[in-house]
C-alpha cells in the first residue's frame, strides 16, 4: 500500500491520551512482560501499559491494556485501556484487532469524546489494507464507509479533514479498479462489458482523475461498435469539461479517422450525467 498517503493524527492523538491519563507515583514494570496479578490497582496497571508502550514494547503493552479491561471492566481505566488496546494493535499492524477493539469501544462508550477517534482508527485500519488496483477492493469500500461515518457521526471531530482526504483517495482507487477491468474488456473487443465499466466511472466517480480517460474509452468503444452518436457525445462532453486534456485530443483524432467530429446529443446518458454533476 506504499502508493497511498499516510494520515498522522492517530499517533498524535494517542500521545495526547498518554499525557492526560498518566498517574504520578505509580510503580512501573521492569521487563517486557505485562503484569497479570489481579490485585494491582487499575490505574497502576494502566500506567504499566503506558510505560511498556513508550519503551517500544507494543505487544506487551497491548496485553497489559487488555488485562486492565478484563480485570476492571466498566471502569474509567477500562475505557481508557480499550482505546489504547486499539492504538497499540494499530501500531503493530494488527488491523483486525484494531477494528474489533475500536468497534467495541464505540459500542460501550458511544458518547465518549474519543468515540470519533475510535471510528477514525477503524477507517485507517481498512485504509492501510487497500490492495493494488488489480486485486479485490473490499478493504477500499470498507475504508470509505468507515471514514464516512467519521464525517457524518462526528462532524466536529479533529479527524474529519483527514477522513475526507482518505475518502477521496479510496474513491479514486475504486474508479481505477473499474478502469482496469474496462480496459481488459476493451482490449478483447468485448465492448458492451467495457462500456458498463466506464459508465460506472462516469456516473459514480466523475470527480476522480479517471473520468477523462473513461470518456475517451467510451468514445473508442462506442465508435468500434458503430454507435457513432454516442461516441461523438462522449468526445464532446470530454472536450467541454476537459478541453486541454490529452484524452480529448486522442478522442478527437479517433473520430476524425471516420470523418466525424465531437457532437453532443443532449439526450444521451453521458450528457445527462454531466449536466446533473455540473448543475
Amino acid at each position: 500500500m506504499a502508493a497511498f498517503g499516510r494520515f498522522g493524527s492517530v499517533t498524535l492523538r494517542a500521545v495526547a491520551l498518554c499525557a492526560l491519563v498518566a498517574v504520578a507515583g505509580c510503580s512501573l514494570t521492569k521487563d517486557d512482560d505485562s503484569v497479570d496479578e489481579p490485585d494491582i490497582p487499575a490505574g497502576q496497571m494502566y500506567n504499566q501499559g503506558l510505560t511498556l508502550m513508550q519503551n517500544g514494547k507494543l505487544k506487551s503493552a497491548a496485553k497489559q491494556f487488555e488485562q486492565v479491561d478484563q480485570q476492571h471492566p466498566y471502569t474509567e481505566w477500562a475505557r481508557k485501556a480499550l482505546i489504547m488496546t486499539a492504538f497499540t494493535n494499530y501500531r503493530l499492524g494488527n488491523y483486525d484487532e484494531t477494528v474489533n477493539s475500536a468497534k467495541r469501544y464505540i459500542s460501550l462508550y458511544p458518547s465518549s469524546p474519543d468515540a470519533g477517534y475510535a471510528q477514525y482508527m477503524i477507517g485507517q485500519s481498512y485504509f492501510k489494507q487497500i490492495p493494488e488496483v488489480t486485486r479485490d477492493q473490499d478493504a477500499t469500500k470498507k475504508a470509505i464507509a468507515a471514514m464516512q461515518e467519521v464525517v457524518d457521526k462526528y462532524p466536529n471531530s479533529e479527524y474529519v479533514d483527514d477522513a475526507q482526504k482518505a475518502i477521496v483517495v479510496a474513491r479514486d482507487q475504486l474508479a481505477g479498479k473499474e478502469m482496469q477491468v474496462g480496459r481488459y474488456y476493451l482490449e478483447r473487443k468485448e465492448y458492451p462489458a467495457a462500456i458498463n465499466r466506464f459508465k460506472v466511472v462516469v456516473t459514480d466517480y466523475a470527480n476522480t482523475r479517471h473520468v477523462e480517460e473513461a470518456l475517451y474509452r467510451l468514445t473508442a468503444a462506442y465508435y468500434a461498435m458503430g454507435i457513432v452518436p454516442e461516441a461523438q457525445t462522449a468526445a464532446a462532453v470530454l472536450g467541454h469539461n476537459f478541453p486541454d486534456s490529452q484524452w480529448y485530443k486522442d478522442a478527437y483524432s479517433l473520430l476524425q479517422t471516420g470523418g466525424v467530429s465531437p457532437s453532443e446529443n443532449k439526450g444521451s446518458w453521458i450528457s445527462r450525467t454531466f449536466r446533473s454533476i455540473t448543475g
